[in-house]
């Protein structure tokens, strides 16, 4: 291949309103919102080989993970750090339990936080601390959680050399476990408690990107799943749920994934992973009251709403910033998006009775977000008839919310020693109004 056509296939990373120009992965991660605002995707998905997949029960998460992310970088010196990355950062399993029938969980809670987010959190701290330019000075994280996005970049960033993290969260809206583990750090992470609803904080944010005077006086970035680095690590699980239904349980069939939802993140990490070859039949997009996707799949209208608050917190989002996303994968297609994604939403009766539900039948200790997924699987399951393995993400581990599950399972749920010992640290957070110029004034002011 001559250098011409070399540079010609490289892949590149384009914004979603179309208005930026092309670039790495290493400007795409450190930027985290492209410069007009939109959101990064690859210009092409670098569709893996059919040999990869027919083979893939044969591989690990690490080396799943590596195949995944090789093609987005150029130089041998990259691909080593990549791979050093991947082997650091994903030192944990996210096992695939039958529950019955052709009905899977993918536990995705095995990390140091207990939460998926530790994938694409421990993934981008590690990737920033290799591949960012420190003579650029001090790079200042900005993040927005409704839950465990939070925990996972702390506990990934914490003590990370030439990073500072802003983490902010809805006061009295994120459990209080949830809460500790990102308020107890200290050192380079800082959380500002905001009056308002996760929708405010992200809005916060987002101003701060678009705040150009800003910019220039300091480095921010994101790692919400904004973040295109936050966003690639989580599409590797779900070739490695297909690795293991084929290896543990002998299925050979295009699975089903059910995906408890908030800011579609998690979703938009499976459509990258099917556009990059994954066999998938179809997936489904099971929110809580904040049900903007759902309806829009049944309107085709896009109307973001506030917030409702829930019990499945980590998904109380009313504009979900993915979709923008799903959009540009199906380029605006309605039919596509409905061929593709199925979507249903549940009240918190309905999620404190399936947890109730499942662990009297089948002895599973679901959290909420996990019991709202299981009951999308079940409906489409009657709905559509289909016999096809369905495999629901289990996201967080139900201690995370302990005291939501143990009124409906009876009992105690085992606490990880993780867990308890950050229940006995000191809460450090900033409390602020929701304020865009004080939020301002606050980055610029310390450093």
């Amino acid at each position: 291949m001559s250098s011409s056509e070399s540079v010609m296939n490289r892949i590149r990373f384009i914004s979603t309103q179309s208005n930026s120009e092309p670039c790495t992965f290493t400007e795409a991660m450190t930027r985290g919102l492209a410069p007009d605002g939109g959101l990064y995707l690859p210009n092409r998905f670098p569709v893996l080989s059919g040999k990869f997949w027919n083979g893939i029960e044969d591989l690990s998460l690490q080396e799943i993970a590596y195949q995944f992310t090789e093609p987005y970088f150029e130089t041998d010196d990259q691909k080593k750090l990549i791979h050093e990355v991947i082997m650091d950062a994903l030192d944990f399993d996210a096992p695939l339990v039958r529950l019955h029938d052709n009905l899977y969980i993918l536990e995705l809670f095995h990390g140091p936080t207990l939460a998926f987010k530790d994938f694409g959190a421990r993934f981008m701290a590690r990737a920033y601390a290799g591949l960012h330019d420190r003579k650029h000075g001090e790079l200042t994280i900005l993040v927005a959680t409704s839950g465990d996005t939070g925990s996972a970049v702390a506990h990934g960033f914490f003590g990370v050399e030439g990073t500072r993290v802003c983490l902010l969260y809805p006061s009295g809206k994120v459990s209080p476990l949830q809460e500790k583990q990102m308020t107890t750090l200290g050192k380079n992470i800082t959380a500002l408690e905001i009056e308002g609803t996760f929708d405010d904080c992200q809005k916060l944010v987002k101003q701060a990107f678009n705040d150009e005077d800003l910019r220039n006086k300091k480095n921010v970035s994101s790692a919400n799943s904004i973040n295109i680095a936050r966003l690639i690590p989580q599409s590797f699980y779900y070739a490695y749920a297909l690795a293991q239904l084929r290896k543990k349980f002998g299925n050979k069939h295009r699975p089903v994934f059910s995906v408890p939802s908030g800011n579609f993140g998690n979703l938009t990490a499976g459509l990258i992973a099917m556009k990059m070859g994954m066999p998938v039949s179809r997936f489904i997009a099971a929110t809580n009251r904040n049900d903007i996707v759902p309806n829009f799949l049944k309107s085709g209208n896009f109307d973001p709403k506030p917030s409702i608050q829930t019990i499945s917190n980590a998904m109380d989002v009313g504009n979900p910033s993915n979709f923008e996303r799903i959009l540009k994968i199906f380029n605006g297609s309605i039919d596509e998006i409905r061929s593709n994604i199925w979507g249903k939403s549940f009240n918190d009766d309905q999620t404190r009775k399936c947890i109730k539900d499942t662990f009297q039948n089948t002895g599973y200790i679901a959290d909420p977000h996990t019991a709202v997924g299981l009951l999308a699987s079940d409906v489409y399951m009657k709905q559509t008839g289909d016999e096809l393995p369905l495999v629901v993400l289990s996201t967080a581990h139900p201690a995370k919310f302990g005291d939501i599950v143990e009124k409906e399972i009876g009992q105690k749920v085992p606490v990880p020693a993780r867990l308890e010992e950050c229940m006995n640290r000191p809460k450090q957070s900033v409390k602020m109004k929701n304020n865009y110029d004080l939020f301002r004034e606050y980055l610029l002011a310390n450093n």
